[in-house]
């Protein structure tokens, strides 16, 4: 059996046939991990042009001459004296259409007033030793359920650091990647969230909101043994005053289809806990007032099964990136009508996996056609096009990366957009500029308190 794995060169924008599809990698593959691959299994070397540069180890603590306390700030911006290559606009994208993704293509279209600032590419995405050695792992022991839409036998996170030959299966394992990545294992957050409407008002939303990475727990062996509940969430409501107190509890499957996602809400006019069947697929977003789906959160999470999926090779994108500004800037100067400021937002080079997913003739949603654009090194999700039923471009996400290079972490979201293109209107979800930094050694945490009967003690406005 021809055992060819997927090779995806720098300029690569499509994938080599091959006969046959691997379980799993072999020996041979899994040692090229911290060699020829990163740790991560994204190419170690640079592009022959130099603009996306090689991997040296990322940000693995804090660089030199960057002193701040992580319970007390945000990571400050490691290159604050890094000045732009150039400027992307409506008038000049055509010089840069290549590496420009289509709903970056479509904002610069529509609003007069949004660039990009690109500059020097940096690979800054690092994380712990263990948990490149728990990639090793899970090269060489996971894989998919036959369905795709569940993982077998890895651990800490990152399943699939080398991708199957066949198309589908590696855009199966770049999204369980991204839905399994390296967060920590117990953090708690605070953010805010601004739906802003098509003449630039908003009410500004807060969530304190806590996740134990169950997978990520360094005496778990293997997700086989965590009866297939991955993740416990909570998202608890405090302002405004007519939402504070609302809960929300999530026990994230590992494979959708033994069992879906389970979740629970609690809302204070009731006093009462209930089965919250819709905080999946294309059902609304909480507190994104119409604009997201739930399944959209963070990019892309939840199940897989509605749509086919497959991918369509890598390539080199203008992606947010090194977004560091991001965290330290007051929301009143971000929100602006139609787009946040720009001025903040840093764009680089990066070598990026496009993902497509089409909806199933027998499945609905919202989103007919998905496209993800995921980061090489992180493998979140950067950017997504969501198309409606028509194949219209409806909403383009994205998501900002940062490297939370204290813990370390990479693919941290700096905050979240989502614009929508036929209403005008965005919403800018998980700001934390203005909020408690994120605490990534919550070790407070308990699996007790993520219970339906636990989280009524929260809800109190």
């Amino acid at each position: 059996m021809n055992k060819t794995r997927l090779l995806l060169t720098a300029t690569a924008l499509t994938l080599f046939a091959t006969s046959s599809a691997w379980a799993k990698a072999p020996a041979s593959e899994v040692a090229k991990l911290g060699t020829s691959l990163t740790p991560m299994g994204s190419e170690m070397a640079g592009t022959p042009d130099g603009e996306v540069p090689a991997w040296t180890g990322g940000l693995s603590s804090p660089p030199p001459g960057v002193n701040f306390d992580p319970k007390k700030s945000n990571p400050p911006n490691p290159f604050s004296s890094d000045q732009p290559r150039f400027t992307i606009t409506g008038a000049n994208m055509g010089q840069y259409e290549s590496k420009l993704t289509d709903g970056h293509k479509a904002l610069l279209k529509k609003y007069s007033s949004y660039k990009m600032k690109v500059y020097q590419s940096r690979r800054t995405c690092a994380l712990p030793q263990f948990a490149y050695e728990a990639a090793k792992f899970n090269a060489a022991n996971a894989d998919l359920t036959p369905d795709g839409d569940g993982i077998k036998n890895f651990k800490v996170g990152l399943p699939f650091p080398i991708l199957d030959s066949n198309p589908t299966k590696a855009a199966q394992q770049l999204i369980m990647n991204k839905r399994f990545s390296f967060r920590g294992y117990k953090l708690t957050r605070q953010f805010s969230a601004a739906p802003v409407q098509s003449n630039g008002s908003y009410n500004l939303l807060v969530v304190q909101d806590e996740a134990i990475f169950r997978y990520a727990n360094p005496a778990v062996k293997s997700s086989d043994q965590l009866n297939n509940i991955g993740l416990l969430y909570i998202a608890n409501t405090i302002s405004p005053p007519r939402l504070a107190g609302n809960v929300v509890l999530v026990h994230e499957s590992i494979n959708a289809q033994v069992e879906p996602r389970k979740a629970w809400s609690y809302s204070p006019g009731t006093r009462r806990v209930r089965r919250a069947p819709d905080i999946a697929y294309d059902n609304p977003g909480t507190n994104t007032d119409g604009m997201s789906t739930s399944d959209s959160f963070d990019g892309f999470n939840g199940a897989l099964d509605r749509y086919d999926w497959s991918l369509k090779g890598k390539s080199v994108k203008y992606i947010a990136y090194n977004a560091y500004d991001l965290l330290n800037v007051k929301y009143r100067s971000l929100v602006k009508p139609q787009h946040i400021d720009q001025e903040p937002v840093r764009y680089e080079a990066h070598r990026v996996y496009t993902v497509e997913a089409k909806l199933k003739p027998s499945a609905r949603h919202v989103y007919a056609r998905r496209v993800i654009t995921m980061d090489e090194d992180a493998q979140v999700v950067n950017v997504a096009e969501n198309y409606d039923g028509r194949g219209q471009l409806w909403r383009v996400q994205e998501v900002p990366l940062v490297n939370a290079y204290h813990v370390p972490h990479c693919g941290t979201g700096a905050m979240e957009l989502v614009y929508d293109l036929l209403s005008s209107r965005y919403l800018a979800l998980s700001m934390r500029a203005e909020e408690p930094p994120i605490n990534y050694f919550a070790d407070e945490l308990q699996e007790s308190r993520y219970t339906p009967e636990a989280i009524r003690s929260l809800g109190v406005r």
